[in-house]
Parts: C-alpha cells; sequence; structure tokens
C-alpha cells in the first residue's frame, strides 16, 4: 500500500502594483493546497494566477477581480465533475483505477478549458451598476460594459506544471539555467491568431501597435463580449515535467514583460533564491492572501525577488500595473 505522502507547501513571494498607471487593473491569485482531485492520486494541487484586467476601471468589480475571486473555484468544482463523466461513477469503490499519462493530460485540458469558458460567461455579464454577475439584480443589459482580462493559470502537482494561458500575461521556468517558456503570449499580428481572427471575419488593424478591429491589443481573452468572435477565452496549455535542476517558476503580467526578457527574469529569480538562508529563509509570519486561510508561507528570497524585479521593471519605464509571483521550485514548508 502507498504510503501518505507528507504535506508541503509551496514557499512563494509575490507583489501587485500600479506602477506608473493611475488605475489598478491587475490581480494575482495564490491557493496552495487548493484540492486534492483523483486525477492526480487524491495529492495536493498548488493554484498560482496573474490576471491583468483591461476597460474595467469603472466597473466593480472588474473582470480581474471576478477571475481572483472565482477562477480557483470554478477549478475546483470541474476537476470533481471530471471524475464523475470519466468514471461514470461518482462512487469511489467504483473508481479504482486512476487515470494514467495520456488520458491524464486529456482530463486535465477538458478541465481547464471549461473553467475558462465558465469564467468567461460570468466576465461577459458584470452588471457595471451594482458588480454582480447576471441579469438578477434587474439593471437592463444596456448597463453592460466592454471590458476583459488576461488570465495566466499555473497548477503545480509533485510531477507536473500545467500552465493554461489567455492573453498576454507570461509563464516561465528557470531550469539549469534556462528561460524555458510555459505559455506564449496571443498578440493579433501572430501568425495563426491573426488567421483566425481573419477566419472569423474579423480584422487586425495597426494603430499603435497590432489591435484586433483597432481596439484590442490581445487576441484572447476573458471577457470582452463586444468582441466576441474574434476574441476568444480559450486556453493554450503546457505540460511541463517537473525535474531536479527546476529553480523556480515565475507568472507576470505585461507589465513586467514589456521591459524584462524571461531571460533576465530568470537570472534574478536565480540569484535570489541562491542567496537564502537554509535556516531562516521563511518569513515570520504566513503570508495571507485571498481568503485569510494563511496556509501559503513566503520566502525572503523569493520575495526579494519578486521585489527586484518589479523595481527593474519601473526602472525601466514600465508605463503599466505590475503583478509578479515567484515560486521556489527548490524548497517547500512541510506542514504540521
Amino acid at each position: 500500500m502507498e504510503s501518505e505522502a507528507v504535506a508541503t507547501r509551496p514557499l512563494v513571494g509575490s507583489i501587485s502594483i500600479p506602477g506608473r498607471k493611475r488605475v489598478m487593473e491587475d490581480t494575482i491569485s495564490i491557493r496552495p493546497n487548493l484540492c486534492s482531485p483523483e486525477i492526480n492520486r487524491r495529492r495536493p494541487v498548488d493554484f498560482f494566477a496573474v490576471y491583468d484586467g483591461h476597460g474595467g476601471r469603472h466597473v466593480n468589480p472588474t473582470v480581474a477581480s471576478m477571475c481572483r475571486e472565482r477562477m480557483h473555484v470554478v477549478l475546483d468544482e470541474e476537476l470533481i465533475r471530471v471524475v464523475v463523466d470519466m468514471g461514470g461513477s461518482s462512487s469511489p469503490c467504483e473508481r479504482q483505477q486512476p487515470l494514467e499519462g495520456q488520458r491524464t493530460e486529456e482530463a486535465w485540458k477538458r478541465v481547464l478549458k471549461s473553467c475558462f469558458l465558465r469564467i468567461d460567461e460570468m466576465a461577459s455579464c458584470i452588471c457595471s451598476e451594482c458588480g454582480s454577475v447576471g441579469y438578477q439584480c434587474g439593471f437592463p443589459p444596456s448597463t453592460l460594459k466592454p471590458t476583459g482580462s488576461t488570465a495566466v493559470v499555473a497548477v503545480l502537482t509533485d510531477e507536473t506544471i500545467i500552465v493554461a494561458n489567455c492573453g498576454d500575461s507570461r509563464a516561465v521556468l528557470s531550469r539549469s539555467g534556462s528561460a524555458i517558456p510555459l505559455s506564449y503570449d496571443h498578440k493579433p499580428d501572430k501568425q495563426e491568431e491573426r488567421a483566425r481572427i481573419e477566419a472569423c471575419g474579423g480584422r487586425v488593424v495597426f494603430a499603435d501597435g497590432a489591435r484586433v478591429e483597432g481596439i484590442l491589443s490581445m487576441s484572447r481573452a476573458i471577457g470582452d463580449n463586444y468582441l466576441k468572435p474574434y476574441i476568444t477565452s480559450e486556453p493554450e496549455m503546457t505540460f511541463t515535467k517537473r525535474e531536479a535542476e527546476d529553480e523556480c517558476l515565475i507568472l507576470a503580467s505585461d507589465g513586467l514583460w514589456d521591459v524584462i526578457s524571461s531571460e533576465i527574469a530568470c537570472a534574478v529569480g536565480r540569484e535570489c533564491l541562491r542567496e537564502r538562508d537554509p535556516a531562516g529563509d521563511l518569513s515570520s509570519r504566513p503570508l495571507v492572501e485571498g481568503d485569510g486561510r494563511g496556509d501559503m508561507f513566503s520566502s525572503r528570497s523569493a520575495c526579494s525577488a519578486a521585489a527586484l524585479l518589479t523595481r527593474l521593471a519601473l526602472g525601466r519605464n514600465s508605463r503599466d500595473n505590475i503583478s509578479v509571483i515567484v515560486v521556489d521550485l527548490k524548497r517547500n514548508h512541510t506542514a504540521v
């Protein structure tokens, strides 16, 4: 019988600031030990996400805020549902055999695609008057405003880094001194994205950069109902097997990536993590995020990496909000 794994919590550093913009539209979400789904053999998965909102400065909540509050909840629901769908029964006794290999990857793809679709449906009907989702509030559909958000989501298991991306926020892995892209920016002038947009009857207009219908500078996003079907919420996904040489995972909004390359970001992360004190790297208190559970411990070195990357972006004249998450892949905090 397989022995129960020791529960651990990831060591993480994060920062999210307005930068030189007057309005803050970025949000981040950090949910360690989100759940223990059967497609991961009932082992915990960790959830990290960066959302970069646009067009929502007069809407409360913005799409980015709604994503922060609901994306991980919807993912948890979809992880439960996919096991029932694939096993044909909700009875644990009838679902003893875990999913393997390609079947596991396909299951994750279905889960994440459905998760993004559901969030997109919610985002497309946020009331700008009261901030509620849907029409139950009584305000007419005319109160809906054009608003959307990027979403880059990373799910960590013991064996795999799963990234789902929609927009131009980005995830990158530092491994053996190299930067490995785990997501790809969705820009309208990218060949396959432009072909998809034009096949739907849309246009890519070059006005201060490539823009869908001359408006939006990305080709995929959550929300932006007024630009559908040219804008899609379907995420692109990558599955990366974890290796002993993995150093850190960095997720950030384009406020960082517009002025800092993936290679430089990974180099900064590696150097900061290399300088950690093995005996005293943990913060003196848990880093509480979102629901106030306090079950994710900050790492001084990972926090230093996130802060230094932000300062570098500001020093290079970033004009956007800046949000950065740095996950230390070399160390975990053992839960007690």
